[in-house]
């Protein structure tokens, strides 16, 4: 199975955010332990070391992007990514090139806390909550 995470999720698990880094680190263990993949956007490393060197600063944002790289693949964003997500009918850029990042890496689901912001994408959309509680069933 292919996860594909949205900034946020990734945010919760390396910045550690109350209440959402117990179900992030779940899903990264499961990464870790090769049972899922995981995706993020080169753009999710962007906003997530800006926030990380705000708060835990400059080495300690290098070492958590490294190992969160072991476990994770990334991927590119190009020209057509972007030439999508101009064109697409998401009402948050971000988002939209979010979403054709997991559709180029063909991601079976999107794993996010803002659902809504997804509302016409063709590939399921969950919480790490709901994903977790799905697999357990």
């Amino acid at each position: 199975m292919k996860l594909f995470l949205d900034t946020n999720v990734m945010l919760d698990f390396l910045g550690e955010r109350d209440p959402y880094y117990i179900s992030a680190a779940k899903i990264a263990t499961l990464a870790d332990k090769r049972k899922l993949k995981i995706v993020v956007s080169a753009l999710s490393y962007t906003t997530t070391s800006y926030f990380l060197t705000k708060y835990d600063g400059l080495e300690k944002m290098k070492i958590k992007l490294r190992k969160f790289k072991v476990i994770s693949e990334i991927c590119e964003l190009d020209a057509l990514i972007i030439e999508k997500g101009l064109n697409s009918d998401f009402s948050d850029f971000e988002d939209s090139l979010q979403y054709y990042s997991a559709l180029r890496t063909e991601c079976d689901i999107i794993i996010t806390r803002n659902e809504k912001d997804f509302k016409k994408s063709q590939i399921p959309v969950m919480t790490p909550d709901e994903f977790l509680k799905s697999i357990k069933n």
